[in-house]
């Protein structure tokens, strides 16, 4: 018989700010999503389910409990076996007296109520569920066939420092301002058997957000993320929440075949139905239907900074281009990231003034004003520019006028932070200046944008720090700007970047990398020839079609 680890705690007392935090922090599961999930799961009446273990961490009031007694009580009859073989079959886990007495009681209700002795019901609904903190107990060697659940939506604030700090000794992953289901994503997938499996509904902002980080470094190392279905707008609890669920099933077992799909609020018992069946069978790649879409991928994204955000299709798209193309930022051809400088001071630093400060201490400026028509339209602002060729600090003695200038600022630049940190060093920037990129040429970003922009600086320009900038040794830099002027590597950033109000998306450096892209050796000529011409006129529509064929796709689905 397959065996779980037990969780408990010796001190079952609460502080009463937990206990508030904990019933606040209950959302109850309708019953048709409990049923889903054991459906995705495979944790079905046609299983001899008494030698399998099943926990659910946080039972609540019992909706997840209520559908796993009907099933077990459904498989002991389909095997011949008596309620007691079952004894050990769940556990189930909740930090409040009156709802472990209330699961008890519907368990007991309803395996009765399939005609089980009453006594019997309630010793096997006594030992199924268990009053503890799930988080607190050591793993054991006794493990989890199947963990399940609604883990329970606690704010970082509303936990007691002396608990938290417990739940982070034994929880890696909560780092950060982490939520408390974190900890029970960790604690649940550790204790899995070898093919043990994970159901849970919960809030799905861990698959991007910066706290989720150790998390989703934890599932790609050691896990198979094999379901992520969004159901953002589908009405899954008892009560109204603004929780962001999805359902998703993570298996101990290296990574297969995954599914991303997303469904609409017209998406309920029926067609969870149909969803099951589909993902059962596994045959078809994707599914549309008017409450669903979902698309069958070999693998998992393997990134653990961050999972992108779209629809199924596109994520389909997304997997088959990471797995077929190399990172834009690449040392093979020399192909670099970056962000113009930061100077702590813009007000002192920039300027227009050509005879301000010395000639030689003025440096071109690209602002992101000057990209706005798609080429470099420099306005004439330069960087008052405290550093050497040589990576340096000026000596101001050597440049009289500069010294004058910066005394005149002395105020300002010396209480910055960069300042305090090293007082001798004052009228130094944030960063330093970089004076090979100066005349190199560039693809520039504007940091905020509707569409992707890049925009080719043929050198002479220094980019400000809300333009993010590409180098590259080997890339005709009209030929990369076309396609990421496309849709295709606008997909990318998308589907990984902040979106602001109104649609405005971020192009920062790091989902800048996200963008996948071909060997610029495999680009023929007329595609490149294409692609360039495309950069040049702003054609994106030109750019996607020729993007497209590099990359090998018949169209990018919405």
């Amino acid at each position: 018989m397959a065996t779980f680890a037990l969780f408990g705690t010796d001190d079952l007392s609460l502080p009463e700010s937990l206990q508030e935090a904990v019933e606040h922090g209950e959302v109850f599961t309708r019953a048709w999503v409990v049923e889903l999930i054991l459906d995705l799961l495979g944790y079905t009446a046609d299983k001899d389910l008494c030698d399998l273990r099943l926990v659910e961490p946080a039972c609540g009031g019992g909706a997840f409990l209520s559908v796993i007694a009907s099933r077990i009580s459904a498989s002991c009859r389909a095997h011949r076996r008596p309620l007691a073989d079952a004894i050990d079959a769940v556990r189930a886990f909740d930090l409040l007296d009156r709802n472990v007495e209330q699961s008890r009681a519907l368990v007991t209700e309803r395996l009765r109520a399939q005609g089980w002795e009453p006594k019997e019901a309630r010793r096997v609904a006594a030992a199924w569920v268990r009053q503890g903190d799930y988080l607190l107990q050591s793993i054991t060697e006794q493990r989890a066939d199947y963990v399940v659940g609604n883990p329970p939506y606690i704010r970082l604030e509303d936990v007691p420092d002396d608990r938290m700090a417990a739940y982070r000794r034994v929880c890696s992953t909560m780092g950060g301002r982490a939520d408390i289901y974190i900890g029970f994503y960790e604690v649940a997938l550790r204790s899995l058997n070898r093919g043990g499996r994970l159901g849970f509904i919960c809030a799905d902002r861990w698959m991007r957000n910066q706290y989720g980080r150790r998390l989703r470094q934890l599932v790609t190392r050691h896990f198979s993320m094999d379901l992520a279905l969004v159901m953002h707008d589908v009405d899954a609890f008892e009560e109204q929440v603004a929780a962001y669920p999805a359902i998703t099933v993570i298996s101990n077992e290296p990574q297969g075949t995954a599914v991303a799909a997303d469904t609409n609020r017209s998406f309920g018992a029926e067609q969870a139905r149909e969803f099951v069946d589909w993902y059962a069978a596994g045959e078809r790649s994707t599914a549309a239907t008017a409450s669903y879409q979902a698309a069958r991928m070999p693998h998992w994204f393997p990134e653990e900074d961050s999972w992108p955000a779209a629809s199924p299709a596109r994520l389909a798209v997304l997997e088959d281009l990471t797995e077929r193309f190399r990172l834009l930022e690449d040392p093979e051809t020399g192909t670099r990231v970056g962000i113009g400088i930061a100077t702590g001071a813009d007000k002192v630093f920039l300027t227009k003034d050509r005879e301000l400060v010395e000639e030689d201490r003025l440096l071109p400026m690209a602002m992101v004003r000057d990209t706005t028509s798609g080429t470099v339209d420099w306005d004439g602002t330069y960087l008052v520019n405290p550093w050497t060729a040589g990576g340096d600090l000026v000596d101001l003695d050597a440049y009289p006028r500069l010294a004058s200038y910066f005394e005149q600022h002395g105020a300002a630049l010396r209480k910055r932070y960069v300042a305090v940190k090293q007082p001798h060093r004052w009228y130094k920037t944030i960063d330093k200046v970089d004076h090979r990129l100066t005349r190199r040429q560039k693809l520039l970003f504007p940091d905020m944008k509707l569409r992707i922009h890049p925009v080719l600086d043929e050198g002479g320009l220094y980019p400000h720090h809300n333009l993010y900038f590409i180098v590259s040794d080997v890339w005709d830099m009209r030929v990369l700007g076309g396609l990421l002027l496309s849709r295709v590597a606008e997909a990318f950033v998308e589907a990984y970047a902040v979106k602001m109000r109104g649609g405005t998306l971020r192009f920062q450096a790091q989902y800048l990398r996200k963008i996948r892209v071909p060997d610029p050796a495999t680009i023929s000529g007329s595609d490149r020839a294409a692609l360039a011409e495309a950069f040049d006129r702003r054609d994106v529509e030109a750019a996607t079609e020729a993007a497209l064929r590099v990359y090998g796709l018949a169209e990018l689905p919405d």
